[in-house]
Parts: structure tokens; C-alpha cells; sequence
């Protein structure tokens, strides 16, 4: 256990998935949208980026939980959500294809990120994330836990990767769910969500096994947030 904590906190360091415009005094995953009613079925340049950010993201996830599954074949929870991330990254290329947008995925094999604006992120992160992974089981859960809590922030606004690297993207709330009014995005990004809550339901069950009912913290997103993910 000491050695995830370690191991983490080393992560977080380096900034993995950092997005430094989350904080508690949002309220979780709620839609804070823009005043002004933008239901359109035309995308402006930061929906499109965030929508090929996505598509990227839930692939990163699937892979990362394939690779655990391999090491950990005696937990079926890696490879069942695995499939999920599976059909959830086709769902976000569903959409890119719906609105012409090229797919940024030209390789599907599990490790390579390859799109020019974030396929040098996404490998680093994959290879981060299975480094930790190898450490144990237990740290194995713990980096599932993570992902899907980042999962559910970067999908509600802007992941800082991006605020970085576009010049148009001043702060978190200039792409995302809080952004959007798109209905076909809104639909989208709300199913994601609710998939990895279910997701992060079923990490934090298994993580629990070996620490204690009712003993997991939350790693990146709020106490509050996640409690309530957790039912509690």
C-alpha cells in the first residue's frame, strides 16, 4: 500500500490528467452551462477538439484494462470494463464520424496514440499507468479508480493538456459538458459519466476487499463527489 501511495503521488506530481480548474467549490459533475442556448448540430473548433480528446481518453482507459487483465487474468474486473471502454471510445468515434470530423485513432492497438494533437500525451499516460499497474493487484484497482475519477472531470470540462496546447482555450470551462448545448454531445458525455460510475463503483468494491468497507478516499475528484457516486 505504501508503495501505490509513493507511486502516485509521483504521478500526480508530473501532472497526470491534470486539469488545475477542478475544485470542490463546483458541485461534482453538474452542468454549469453558458448563458447563452447554443442547440446546434454544427461544432465550433472546441468541441471538436474535446470530442477527439475524448475519443482518445476512452481508448487509453480500454487499453490500460486490457494490459491489467493480462497481468491479473483471476480478476474479471479489468476485462469486463475493458469491453465497456471498448464500446464507449466507438460510441465517441460514432459521434466524430456523425459530425465529419476525421478519427484521430488511425492505429487500434492497445499502447498507440498517434493523433498530432494528443498522441504523445496519451502514450505517456498509458505507459504511466501500467507501470504503477504491475505493482499489484491492489495498486492495479487503485489506478482503475483513478481513471474513471479523471474520466468524469475531463469529460465535464477542459483537461489543462488542452488548455496548454490550444491557443484558443483559456480555462476549464471553454470545452466539455459545461460548454456544450449540443444535444447529440450532451447525450453523449452524460452516458459517459454515468459509465464510469458504474465503473468506479465496481474498482472501489474490489478495492474495498482488501482495505475495509467504507475506507476508500478519493483520489483526484472530490470527497463529496465521490460518496455520492458510492452511495454514501
Amino acid at each position: 500500500m505504501n508503495i501505490f501511495r509513493i507511486s502516485l503521488a509521483t504521478l500526480l506530481i508530473i501532472t497526470f490528467f491534470s486539469n488545475a480548474a477542478y475544485n470542490d467549490d463546483t458541485s461534482g459533475f453538474r452542468k454549469n452551462k453558458p448563458s447563452s442556448e447554443r442547440f446546434h448540430q454544427t461544432l465550433d473548433e472546441h468541441e471538436k477538439l474535446h470530442l477527439i480528446f475524448m475519443r482518445e481518453e476512452e481508448k487509453l482507459a480500454r487499453d490500460v484494462y486490457i494490459k491489467l487483465s493480462m497481468l491479473y487474468p483471476n480478476s474479471n474486473v479489468f476485462g469486463k470494463i475493458a469491453a465497456s471502454e471498448s464500446r464507449h471510445t466507438c460510441k465517441v468515434c460514432d459521434t466524430l464520424k456523425r459530425f465529419s470530423i476525421e478519427d484521430p485513432i488511425v492505429n487500434d492497438n492497445v499502447g498507440v496514440f498517434s493523433s498530432k494533437e494528443f498522441g504523445d500525451y496519451f502514450t505517456e499516460k498509458y505507459h504511466e499507468l501500467t507501470n504503477i499497474g504491475v505493482s499489484s493487484e491492489l495498486d492495479a484497482l487503485y489506478v482503475g479508480a483513478l481513471i474513471e475519477e479523471f474520466d468524469m472531470i475531463d469529460i465535464k470540462t477542459c483537461p489543462e493538456v488542452m488548455i496548454e496546447r490550444i491557443d484558443s482555450i483559456k480555462n476549464s470551462s471553454d470545452c466539455g459538458l459545461v460548454y456544450t448545448n449540443n444535444r447529440v454531445i450532451n447525450s453523449l458525455y452524460e452516458n459517459l459519466i454515468d459509465g464510469s460510475e458504474n465503473h468506479l463503483r465496481a474498482f472501489v468494491s474490489k478495492i474495498e476487499n482488501y482495505i475495509g468497507e467504507g475506507a476508500y478516499q478519493a483520489q483526484v475528484a472530490s470527497q463529496e463527489d465521490v460518496d455520492t457516486i458510492l452511495g454514501r
